[in-house]
């Protein structure tokens, strides 16, 4: 018993070392999950999974895999793709079948692999890891058609490749049996009516109880993390790893509700997924045997080949033919393509009930899942920058700012943002806070911006910086410590501290009581850090935001002769793009060239007409 308690203690010890050192330098976990199982496996023998777990081990990976795929599901809300392009409509609904039909003719006829096996490995290897290709996109700012097309296919791959594996696993299954085709035919489709019909059941039962307040708020995460295990365990009774369907179904049928707890829900899975994930990856890579690995050999290389070089970009070019794309973003989207881990979990999970059933070749499909996993993440991780910028598509836009936080001041922020053609979104949990933002026509994100959902949703590569301006100082802190290195830390900024009618001489204590670690946090804008009731007062008092480009002729000096005392500089686009933000800490000197953004009284109707005559004389603008 101790050594399994030491042997659990390690594999979570390690992965979370694993996730952490990914978060810390910026690159995908995978790569440090694949090296630290590696090691911890295969080389050293440190874990030997089946000596530790014995027979349990397969039902606890079984129990893993249908926890993350329940995840899965439910990011997949259908509202949400049917507003996207017709590309990545058609890569999704055409694409992922056409893909595992041709992948089993390569797994078959060019990797050897038998009927059956080559079925099951061609269904899971559909998936695109959106865990790999979320931080790929972070650091290459693709054109935003593109982008969409890589990120939402990782988002449905991962539930649609687990179905694709579940339908070929009963029919190989079926047919190992004897039956016939109409017989197998019949098979998948019980397998499909119970597994959709206990899904439903489920979902529609969790629903209710929540809607009519039936279960209290702390007791909703946990009974929706057993109901997903019996949904899973019941479906298995009837049918070996059909139980996938079912927690996958439940997943995209409560995807697809209002229920209100979910966002809640959603990252509580969120946190229970992330261990599972880093756990399960490092059991099942320390579970292969060096041999295992050695014993790849051409076919399986030449199958890869097939893969890259010939049904990757043949689907991408069909799929995308006709749509807005250019060639060249075609062209990229057809060579990047990286599994993750469910690819690896999934292939591990029905290879060992493969193995069960006696299909002699099923040992081989772990290995393969490991190389083309190893393969899309180092080949297309690396070569993602380079090629995009050798075919001219990086993203030419001007960065542009998040700002978490709907209110009159981000409203009216944004505004002028999108006058100057810079992207903008604006973020908040509140429905009503963001009515101002869509009265303008401007983009905005209804959700938590701390979760995954959002991780999935919004394009981050997209904004230069973030302001965090909601009322709550202690969560425009938490905002900007998440994304901080995510953004990078210089910039993400946030408004200052709310003073409130207490504070003042002698309220040294309370401020103290008040004040957040100052490793916490993002900085502090503007130079005298004005809060969110001092802006939202000031903008009620006629104050607005002004754009104005410097010229040699009409300098920062001017600009400041034309404007009140009190205005507030907010930042300066220098003339490579680069937006330099006013703080507390740094005192921005605009020169000639910079664009600046500002927030200020309205300009006097004869001291506006006198700085637009003398700006537009010198070539400078001010709107």
């Amino acid at each position: 018993m101790p050594d399994v308690i030491l042997d659990v203690a390690l594999i979570g010890g390690l992965g979370m070392a694993a996730q952490w050192i990914a978060w810390r330098f910026q690159i995908p976990a995978i790569v440090i999950l694949l090296v630290v199982g590696f090691i911890a496996g295969p080389v050293t023998g440190a874990l030997d999974p089946e000596a530790t777990f014995g027979d349990l081990l397969s039902p606890l990976v079984s129990i893993a895999v249908a926890i993350i795929l329940f995840e899965g599901g439910l990011n997949l809300n259908f509202s949400e793709i049917t507003g996207l392009s017709a590309s990545v409509r058609r890569l999704i609904v055409f694409g992922a079948p056409a893909t595992w039909g041709l992948t089993y003719l390569a797994a078959h006829h060019i990797g050897g692999l038998s009927a059956p096996t080559a079925a099951v490995i061609s269904g899971v290897l559909v998936v695109t890891g959106p865990t790999v290709i979320m931080p790929l996109l972070r650091q290459t700012r693709l054109p935003r058609g593109a982008s969409s097309l890589l990120r939402w296919e990782g988002i449905v791959a991962d539930p649609i490749g687990a179905m694709f594996a579940v339908i070929a696993y009963e029919g190989a299954v079926a047919l190992s049996q004897g039956e016939g085709l109409s017989e197998t035919v019949l098979r998948l489709g019980v397998a499909i009516f119970i597994g959709g019909s206990i899904a439903i059941i489920l979902s529609r039962t969790i629903l209710l109880a929540f809607i009519r307040g039936l279960v209290p708020e702390f007791l909703k995460a946990p009974i929706l993390l057993v109901a997903v295990l019996l949904g899973f365990g019941l479906t298995n009774l009837f049918m070996d790893e059909a139980g996938l369907l079912t927690v996958t179904a439940m997943g995209i049928a409560l995807a697809n509700t209002r229920m209100a707890s979910l966002e809640e829900l959603r990252r509580f899975k969120e946190m229970i997924t992330i261990l599972l994930v880093s756990g399960l990856f490092i059991v099942l890579i320390a579970s292969m045997q060096l041999s295992d690995l050695l014993a790849l050999g051409w076919r399986d290389f030449l199958f890869l080949g097939a893969m890259l070089f010939l049904i990757r970009p043949a689907v991408v070019m069909a799929a995308t033919a006709g749509g807005k794309l250019s060639w060249r973003e075609r062209l990229l989207c057809s060579w990047i393509a990286p599994r993750g881990v469910v690819a690896v979990a999934v292939s591990g999970l029905f290879a060992q009930a493969m193995a069960a059933q006696g299909f002699e070749d099923a040992g081989r499909m772990a290995p393969i899942a490991f190389l083309v996993v190893v393969a899309t993440v180092v080949l297309h991780g690396f070569s993602i920058r380079p090629l995009s910028l050798a075919l001219g598509i990086s993203s030419a836009e001007p960065p542009g700012i998040l700002l978490v936080g709907g209110s009159a001041w981000t409203t009216a922020l944004g505004v002028k943002l999108k006058e100057a053609e810079m992207p903008v979104l604006i973020a908040d949990g509140n429905w009503n806070r963001l009515a101002a933002a869509r009265r303008e026509g401007l983009p905005y994100y209804y959700g938590e911006i701390l979760s995954e959902a959002a991780e999935h949703r919004v394009d981050v590569s997209r904004y230069g910086a973030l302001i965090a301006a909601t009322d709550d100082d202690s969560y425009n802190a938490l905002v900007c410590t998440d994304l901080g290195p995510e953004m990078g830390r210089s910039n993400v900024f946030q408004l200052g501290r709310q003073r409130t009618q207490h504070d003042g001489e002698g309220a040294a204590n309370r401020a103290e009581r008040h004040q957040l670690h100052f490793t916490v946090g993002g900085r502090t804008l503007f130079r005298d850090g004005s809060g969110y009731h001092q802006l939202d007062r000031l903008l009620a008092q006629g104050w607005v935001f002004h754009r104005t480009r410097l010229s040699k002729e009409f300098d920062y000096e001017a600009f400041k002769a034309s404007r009140a005392p009190e205005f507030k500089l907010v930042f300066v686009q220098r003339p490579n793009g680069r937006l330099v933000f006013s703080t507390t800490a740094e005192q921005v000197k605009p020169v000639a060239g910079d664009v600046i953004f500002s927030f200020g009284p309205p300009l006097k109707e004869d001291k506006t007409n006198g700085a637009k005559e003398k700006a537009e004389s010198a070539g400078g603008k001010d709107t």
